[in-house]
Parts: C-alpha cells; sequence; structure tokens
C-alpha cells in the first residue's frame, strides 16, 4: 500500500495501473479484488491484510475492530494518526493552491476514547435471519449490523443504555424493521450526551405498526448505573420507507426533549435531532481556531453562512457588532435563536433559507464572512453569490477536504488568498477530520 488518500483510501500501482482500495493502511501487503473499472480507474475490495504496516504499533481496543465499519485507525497510535491524517489533507490543498500559504499541520482532539457526543445506533439482525442486533453496519454492509455494546468512541453509559434496550426488546420479542418488506417496528436508537454537563438524551425510533408503550423500559432505564444523568426518554415514530432517522411525530416517555451542552463559556440547548459537533472537546479546538482566523471583529458585522444551530455565530458575537446566520433547517434555526437568548446575546440575527436564494435578499453587507457548509461543499452559484459581497476576510471550514479544494480553486480565481489552513481533528480512530481555511482578498 502505497499511500492513503482522503477518506481512507488506499492507493496501489500495479503495472503502471492505479488502484483504489478502502479501509488501508501505509505500508500494508493486502489481497484484495478488483470489482470496479470505469474509465481507467480500477476499484478493489479488501479481502485480507497479508502483513502488517510498520505504522500498526498497537492492538485494536474494540472487539468489533475490523467488522465494525465506525473505525479504521485503531491500531495506529494517535500520534500516527494525526500525522497521516495531515498529510492527506496537505497533499489536497497543495494541488490546487497556486501562491505560498501557512500551513500550520494539525491539531488533536484533546481525549482520544469516549470522545462522540451523540450516536445513532440501528437495529437489524446480524446475518440474514441472525439474532436480533442493536448497532452500527458492518463494513461495506447495509444489511447486516454488529451490537457495539464495546464501543470505545463513546463512554460506558452509551453501551449500558444500548445493552439495556437490546435485552429488553429481545424479551419483548418485537421484531425490526425490514426494508425490503417495508414490515417490522424497530428502526434506530438515538443517544446523545453532553460531555460538560453529563446530560443524556434517549430517543427509541420504530414504525407505527406496534403498540409497544416501552413503560417498563424507561424504569430500567432510569435505573442503570451512569455516571451521566438521563434527562429525557422518546418514543419517536418514523414510517419513511427511507433508511435515515427521521421523525413523523415524537412522545415523550419521561423528562424533556433536549439537554444542555457547554462550549467555550457559551450554553447550548440541544434537541434530539438538531445539529451540533459531535466532539465537544473538539469543538472548542476548532472554534478557538476559527475565531483566531476571524481576527478583529470589533464594529465589524459578520455572516454565519451554513450556521447550524448557531454556535460559532454566537462565539463570535460578544466580539462584534452583529452577526447573521444563514440555515436552511428550520429546527436548527429556532435552536439557535433560543440558545442566543439563553447566552443574553442581542446581535445575532437567524434566517432560515438556502443561502443561494437568501444571500441576495440580505440588505446589509457583511465585513466578514464564515463559511460551514455541509459535506459536499458549497453550490457553484451561492459561491458566485458570497464572492459577490467582497468581503476582505473569508474563514472556511469544512469536514470533507475534497469539497474545500474544489472550492478554493473558485475563490483563488476570483481574487481570495489562501493565507493559513490548519486541520483538526474532531473524529479519532476514523477516517474524518475537518479543515479550518483563512482567505484574504488580494
Amino acid at each position: 500500500m502505497e499511500r492513503v488518500d482522503f477518506p481512507n483510501k488506499g492507493i496501489i500501482n500495479l503495472d503502471g495501473d492505479k488502484i483504489v482500495v478502502k479501509n488501508a493502511i501505509p505500508g500494508q501487503k493486502v489481497r484484495f479484488a478488483v470489482n470496479k473499472v470505469r474509465h481507467g480507474k480500477c476499484e478493489g475490495k479488501l479481502l485480507e491484510v497479508i502483513e502488517k504496516s510498520s505504522l500498526e504499533t498497537r492492538q485494536p481496543v474494540c472487539k468489533n475492530f475490523g467488522s465494525c465499519g465506525g473505525c479504521s485507525y485503531q491500531t495506529l497510535s494517535y500520534e500516527s494518526q494525526l500525522e497521516l491524517k495531515k498529510e492527506q489533507v496537505k497533499r489536497l490543498i497543495d494541488q490546487v493552491i497556486k501562491k505560498e500559504y501557512q500551513f500550520e499541520g494539525i491539531l488533536g482532539s484533546p481525549i482520544e476514547w469516549g470522545y462522540r457526543n451523540k450516536m445513532e445506533f440501528s437495529f437489524g439482525d446480524e446475518y440474514k435471519g441472525g439474532p436480533l442486533a442493536l448497532g452500527l453496519h458492518k463494513r461495506g454492509n447495509f444489511h447486516d449490523i454488529l451490537t457495539v455494546d464495546d464501543c470505545k468512541i463513546v463512554d460506558k453509559d452509551y453501551n449500558l443504555i444500548l445493552s439495556c434496550i437490546l435485552n429488553y426488546v429481545i424479551k419483548s420479542e418485537l421484531d425490526f424493521y425490514h426494508r425490503n418488506t417495508h414490515q417490522g417496528y424497530l428502526r434506530h436508537l438515538l443517544i446523545r450526551k453532553a460531555k460538560k454537563t453529563g446530560e443524556i438524551l434517549v430517543n427509541i425510533v420504530t414504525t407505527s405498526q406496534e403498540t409497544e408503550t416501552f413503560a417498563p423500559l424507561v424504569q430500567m432505564l432510569l435505573e442503570l448505573p451512569l455516571t451521566g444523568s438521563i434527562a429525557g426518554i422518546y418514543h419517536s415514530y418514523n414510517d419513511n420507507p427511507a433508511d435515515m432517522v427521521s421523525c413523523d411525530r415524537m412522545v415523550p416517555l419521561y423528562g424533556r426533549d433536549y439537554i444542555y451542552e457547554e462550549l467555550l463559556g457559551l450554553r447550548f440547548k440541544i434537541s434530539t435531532f438538531s445539529f451540533f459537533q459531535t466532539n465537544s472537546l473538539g469543538a472548542e479546538i476548532l472554534y478557538s481556531k476559527v475565531r483566531e482566523y476571524v481576527g478583529e471583529t470589533k464594529d465589524k458585522r459578520i455572516f454565519d453562512l451554513y450556521s447550524g444551530t448557531g454556535t460559532i455565530a454566537q462565539l463570535l458575537a460578544s466580539v462584534a457588532k452583529k452577526v447573521t446566520g444563514v440555515e436552511i433547517v428550520e429546527e436548527a434555526v429556532e435552536a439557535a435563536k433560543i440558545n442566543a437568548e439563553l447566552n443574553g446575546l442581542n446581535n445575532c440575527e437567524f434566517i432560515v433559507g438556502d443561502v443561494l436564494k437568501v444571500v441576495d435578499s440580505l440588505e446589509e453587507k457583511p465585513d466578514i464572512i464564515v463559511l460551514d457548509p455541509p459535506r459536499d461543499g458549497i453550490h457553484p452559484k451561492a459561491l458566485e453569490r458570497i464572492i459577490d459581497f467582497g468581503v476582505d476576510r473569508m474563514v472556511y471550514i469544512s469536514c470533507k477536504p475534497n469539497s474545500l479544494a474544489r472550492d478554493l480553486e473558485v475563490l483563488q480565481a476570483k481574487g481570495y488568498q489562501v493565507e493559513k489552513v490548519c486541520v483538526v481533528d474532531m473524529f479519532p480512530g476514523t477516517a474524518h477530520v475537518e479543515t479550518v481555511v483563512k482567505l484574504k482578498r488580494q
């Protein structure tokens, strides 16, 4: 294995042909099968690791490592993981940046294990016709589910709650939702736990094909020896045939439908389905770097585009004249407004809408723009409109370096120069990473 490109794409050169094999590590000797050839590009499926890489210096800590689709890098030291991710991002960025810039390397997560504040688990069978499972999809498999009751990227409370619920539904002989026939009951389990406050939110997602009340389960959950405290337990109904966590209606079983989390001195109310960075302690590192790149904000108007629940907007509001956030998800905007009020910020404005359609209607013009788009980056027409504002400074936060590289090409062609780039690891053990870029108009 010659190298690994983002995200987790192992590169092999064989007789002059480039073959991409996912889930490999540089230096491994592997056996693979070519399963796709298109436009001269070859993709292979990893079948076996014949010889380990010299980078693999430790044993995996999770019993499902290798089978689970969650983690890829547990056999690497955390330092090696950071180096690998740093190289991946720099290789991508260097291909598109034409002028000299400052690459600041990578900042690690404050904790390597138990860092996630949200997990979405699926109900299913371990294999066709096998026992009921609750957990994550097997690697490269859309049907089989692994029960992850020993997951290491969450703390033990998640595993205790998962095991409790799985045991209950097995004894109750409840069936899972079968995607092919659209029959069955159990669909997903969503757990959130705030790192700072320890508050926990549990949400069981089912179809409406049964009338289970879960009353005995609620009592069992409340009696678990958790380190945190359960703030709410809810039952959501989802009859949408698509395999995604969504909600037609939500019924309270216990407590409230939100928890509180704290970041950099601010307090945030997080509901069941609202977006929030999944690594709270890592988010403080990320947002501190964003604030540093934004720079002087006194008497400045800031646009926070793709603002989600307004976390970045609120962190900047205390040192800016005004911050305007734009977000397409209505629930996220409502949460942003509530959180701004909770934090006593009266210079934040949050608008519901697609950035592409909203930016033309904004009467005030920004001095600084912060961009935190979805994984696929910014729509080309929206990017044109953003550039037309002509601000001197932009900060771009990206969870997908490939999309970032594409958008940076456009920004540079329109007169913006990349000054600084910093990678921030929010997802230890996995192939994912965040990147922050500081741009200045030439």
